[in-house]
């Protein structure tokens, strides 16, 4: 390994973002997961968790991703409420984008995300489930002004994550790490052998 490729490296470890993630919910269009999960990388989530439970996990292929998903690990899960069960074990708040009538729905920008964060985005066609929306913790949209009603999934994301990351940026949260340094030692022998 060359010392720009170990400086690379080591740099993207220190960056990562240990309190901000994604669940995907029943997301079937493999370029779309595939779209998400390089738009994570970029903005230094290292950790997505998948809910599959009306649609088979779709097969994420190394080109489509640009090996995005070589970096990031994937959790599974077929049970909407075990997989917020562990994000709440790590005190995450949990954002859903939804319109659900039975819950208020905030935008995007007058949201904080700061904090431990986990984004949810849910099916091409449906969104996400009733059941994510009315266990979310606060349930937002992305302002729209024209004419169509919802964007592309991996588009919805990545204006979420860059949200995210802008708000990060301010407080200084890409400079100083959250994980300690074994994690980060483990982190970076990880990708070393990858």
């Amino acid at each position: 390994m060359t010392p720009k490729r170990f400086s690379r490296l080591k740099e993207v470890t220190q960056r990562r973002q240990k309190y901000l993630t994604v669940v995907l919910e029943n997301i079937h269009d493999p370029h779309n997961v595939s779209a998400i999960l390089r738009t994570a990388d970029a903005v230094g989530i290292d950790k997505v968790y998948l809910i599959y439970n009306s649609s088979k996990f779709p097969k994420i292929g190394k080109t489509s991703s640009a090996s995005a998903k070589k970096w990031i690990e994937l959790k599974k899960y077929s049970v909407v409420e075990e997989c917020f069960l562990d994000l709440r074990k790590e005190k995450f708040k949990i954002y859903s984008t939804s319109f659900s009538s039975k819950s208020k729905s905030y935008s995007l920008y007058d949201l904080n995300f700061t904090g431990k964060t986990a984004f949810v985005f849910g099916n091409e066609h449906s969104g996400v489930s009733e059941e994510v929306s009315m266990l979310a913790d606060k349930n937002f949209i992305i302002p729209m002004y024209g004419m169509v009603q919802s964007l592309n999934v991996s588009v919805a994301a990545a204006i979420c994550f860059y949200e995210a990351l802008r708000q990060r940026e301010i407080r200084g949260m890409y400079g100083k790490s959250n994980y300690s340094k074994k994690e980060l030692t483990e982190k970076l022998n990880s990708y070393l052998n990858r």
